[in-house]
């Protein structure tokens, strides 16, 4: 006969910190850009297959999918949603888990597999506790980083009042969330030898010139405005004037700002340098347009939020996301989305991407809590 020690009464842990760090590692280690997420998805498929969650492969594209756990027979309260692509690799030959005390680095690490295996931690663990009697449901969406089709599927199919988006916010919560616009701008003119080149007719001249009037439209206009001017090329075409240049730029604009007027000023300041300058072509397009939001703090899920911050020690200072995310797409789609995840955002897209292993624990418990403080509210 066995002989019973103290330890055997110890209740096992609701989150466990082995475990994430052994899922966590596993998932940075597999190579996910967008597009090419297909590895990653069955890994996390047959983990939580094999734990007996409900999980259904929700089609994005022909190879792509989403992940979803939906309880059956429950009313839905909000969902825990994490991205498992990451931008493309700094070095494809040094992308993966690397640990160094409290430190976990690797690509992914901070945006967002480690939001991603919090989530997933608390989930499994609460549905254990509950039997399965969960008001919440998991999404683990792909295409993030680029076209938002996992999140455009999930919320084509799917709806939740509230969402936790696991987004590296550093544990702090972001009520509101910036507006993005993408914006694409493109000079055309006549290609010719390159000895003949005048400044007057050549693409990229006139390409770097809108780039310093939109430059000081932004700084003395739309202060608060952030920008990123990215991918400016012209075709690789040798000893010539080339035949047009093209320029790609981000805009992230706080939660009231002004969109529509926005854009208006933009296509004024186009048009302005247009007859300026009638040797060239000129265009604008606003490839992308999210509006920014703000929610109240009040709600169900934002008043558990709240009474968990005070019990884990953690100071409610609701901020706003200043990314681009798949937030504004559930936003427009009805849903409140709440950005909640560990990691810093100033971290995520660098080379030396990483994330306070600590700070994963944390957040894997205080989706716990949440997730038993709203089971409870349903009996």
């Amino acid at each position: 006969m066995k002989k019973t020690t103290e330890t055997d009464n110890i209740p096992e842990p609701a989150v466990q910190p082995g475990r994430v760090r052994k899922l966590l590692e596993h998932l940075i280690n597999i190579y996910s850009p967008s597009g090419k997420e297909e590895e990653i998805l069955e890994y996390l498929y047959g983990y939580l297959k094999k734990q007996g969650l409900p999980i259904v492969r929700q089609e994005v594209d022909d190879s792509r999918y989403n992940l979803v756990v939906v309880p059956p027979d429950r009313e839905i309260q909000f969902v825990l949603v994490g991205h498992l692509d990451t931008v493309a690799a700094y070095d494809l030959e040094d992308y993966g888990y690397q640990e160094d005390d409290d430190t976990i680095s690797g690509l992914g690490s901070a945006d967002m597999k480690s939001g991603c295996a919090a989530m997933v931690e608390s989930y499994l663990s609460a549905w254990k506790k509950t039997s399965g009697r969960l008001p919440v449901a998991l999404a683990l969406v792909v295409g993030e980083e680029e076209e938002g089709d996992g999140a455009q599927a999930l919320v084509g199919d799917y709806h939740f009042p509230w969402a936790i988006i696991g987004e590296p916010t550093d544990l702090q919560p972001c009520l509101s969330h910036y507006g993005y616009v993408e914006i694409q701008v493109l000079t055309g003119g006549k290609r010719k030898h390159a000895s003949l080149a005048n400044k007057e007719q050549n693409p990229v001249e006139e390409m770097l010139r809108l780039l310093i009037e939109f430059s000081n439209y932004m700084e003395k206009k739309r202060p608060g405005l952030i920008y990123n001017i990215r991918d400016i090329f012209s075709p690789p075409a040798g000893f010539v004037v080339p035949d047009r240049c093209e320029v790609w730029i981000d805009t992230h604009l706080p939660p009231d700002a002004p969109i529509g007027e926005i854009t208006v000023e933009m296509e004024e300041m186009i048009e302005k340098q247009r007859k300026k300058n009638q040797h060239l072509d000129m265009a604008l397009r606003f490839t992308t347009i999210h509006a920014g939001y703000d929610i109240p703090g009040k709600g169900p899920v934002v008043e558990v939020l709240k009474e968990l911050y005070k019990s884990h020690s953690l100071i409610w200072k609701p901020h706003a996301f200043r990314s681009h995310s798949d937030a504004s797409i559930l936003w427009e789609a009805g849903i409140k989305p709440i950005m909640l995840g560990p990691g810093k955002l100033e971290a995520a897209h660098a080379p030396e991407e990483s994330v306070s292993f600590s700070q994963v624990i944390d957040a894997a418990r205080l989706y716990f809590d949440l997730l038993m403080s709203l089971e409870s509210t349903e009996r």
